[in-house]
């Protein structure tokens, strides 16, 4: 799995107008496929008397899935520049719609290409971008009396602490860097007097 990935900051729209065309980029994060293919029926239906209304995405950390379509545009002259600008930018878990009306001056096959792909890049400026850090899922498992100090102490150290529950132990959800489960291991037993007892478990981003 990668390390971390990039993927757009928020959902939200950019408008540009080139040669007196109205260029709108939707932009959104998609954690799957079908989050991607219902972003684009939304922005679709949203759109119902736009020329075209253009898409691609990329799902996965490794860039797994690619999908892009012209939407009745040339050939490889909106879709594809537009999976591109968001490959060049390292985009992940993304979908991005360009819908378009039409303003009477052909742009040319070199002119879409620079406005659908352009389209994209400002909106992704506009937005702003994140970066998600891989993170191994873990649980500490601490007695009654050393559980409050141990959730201070792991806040202290930058450690993220997702939940607590409370039961004949305490039972801490954390979330670290893979890199640094070595170190917290050793960390925790000196913390707690060899009494914690650590299971790792799967992985997420964040």
């Amino acid at each position: 799995m990668q390390d971390e990935y990039r993927t757009v900051a928020r959902e939200g729209v950019h408008e540009t107008e080139i040669s007196r065309s109205r260029f709108l980029c939707a932009l959104a994060p998609a954690a799957t496929e079908e989050e991607a293919q219902a972003f684009v029926a939304r922005v679709r239906k949203e759109h119902p008397t736009a020329n075209h209304n253009c898409y691609a995405y990329v799902i996965g950390a490794d860039a797994s899935v690619q999908k892009a379509s012209d939407d009745g545009e040339p050939g490889g002259t909106a879709g594809v520049p537009m999976l591109q600008m968001l490959t060049r930018r390292d985009m992940r878990y993304v979908v991005a719609v360009v819908t378009r009306y039409f303003g009477g001056v052909k742009l040319g096959a070199g002119g879409l290409i620079r406005a659908y792909g352009g389209a994209v890049g400002e909106a992704l400026d506009a937005l702003g971008t994140v970066t998600r850090h891989r993170f191994r899922l873990a649980t500490v498992t601490v007695d009654h009396a050393r559980a409050g100090k141990m959730q201070n102490d792991l806040r202290s150290t930058g450690r993220e602490v997702r939940d607590v529950h409370y039961d004949a132990d305490v039972t801490i959800h954390i979330a670290l860097p893979e890199s640094d489960i070595d170190r917290f291991q050793a960390w925790l037993a000196d913390a707690s007097a060899g009494t914690a007892v650590l299971d790792l478990g799967g992985e997420t981003y964040g």
